[in-house]
């Protein structure tokens, strides 16, 4: 299937923009420096506008206000901490031609002949270069149309990117935005210096393997002897056959019980 791009263009916001820098949660900085790749298929409906490149770049241009942190650039702070440069460069908008049809595409499970629905981002130029969003408009012969989407995960996760491009979806076909996005993410940020509220065990090392035999107590100087220390742990290990599990089983059915648990339930207690 031949795909060709017919013309590419920035598209900026269409109204003024906070020029700040956007503060990233540990949260944001957890997943890998790459654009999320979607597609979108659309069956032709026969209106004169259907995909209109001049309606859809105008209400992407006023999306971006709201949603202005996708028009900005990826940048490191005097920590080398990555935030998001919010300088209203705009995103990627790409039109093609395909002389193939929807169909070919079978039941649509994600190839790399999906990815060329999608425009490429050049990564070797340092993260401050490249379009935090990009976008494909692709219509094929059938009449058909894709939408190719690359979203940078540092700017929004799936939900979010739901969001934009359903407000844009709206605002294309003359509807206000529903739903205001939520920008501030220093309601992530930890505290400084931490202010635990209870004691987080999840953070803690494990306990000390210790071996499960009690020490033998040591005399003191008065003569006695002092108790032993405490242990931090016991270990013992427990080899239990695949009978012996049946028969635990078999057991947790006394006295008329009908709950049936698994073999790690049995074990676990």
């Amino acid at each position: 299937m031949k795909i060709d791009v017919k013309r590419s263009a920035l598209v900026r916001p269409a109204a003024a923009t906070p020029a700040v820098s956007l503060w990233n949660s540990n949260v944001d900085l957890v997943v890998p420096n790459f654009h999320t790749p979607s597609v979108y298929f659309y069956r032709p409906t026969g209106a004169a506008d259907f995909f209109d490149a001049a309606v859809l770049k105008a209400a992407l241009g006023r999306a971006l206000v709201p949603f202005y942190p996708m028009a900005g650039r990826l940048k490191r702070d005097e920590d080398g901490r990555i935030e998001i440069d919010c300088n209203a460069e705009g995103v990627l908008f790409v039109e093609a031609e395909s002389d193939g049809q929807v169909d070919e595409y079978g039941d649509f499970a994600p190839t790399l002949e999906l990815r060329r629905l999608i425009p490429a981002v050049d990564y070797t130029q340092g993260i401050s270069t490249y379009p935090l969003l990009v976008l494909q408009v692709t219509h094929f012969k059938c009449g058909g149309v894709s939408l190719g989407v690359g979203m940078q995960h540092h700017v929004a996760d799936g939900f979010s990117g739901l969001h934009f491009i359903n407000a844009w979806s709206d605002m294309a076909r003359g509807l206000p935005l529903a739903l205001e996005p939520f920008i501030d993410r220093t309601l992530l940020r930890a505290r400084d210096p931490p202010q635990p509220q209870f004691k987080h065990i999840e953070y803690q090392p494990p306990p000390a393997m210790k071996s499960a035999a009690t020490p033998t107590p040591q005399p003191t100087s008065g003569g006695g002897k002092a108790a032993p220390p405490a242990e931090e742990a016991a270990v013992s290990i427990f080899r239990l056959t695949r009978d012996q599990v049946v028969a635990l089983k078999a057991k947790s059915k006394d006295g008329g019980n009908t709950v049936s648990y698994s073999s790690y339930e049995m074990l676990a207690g």
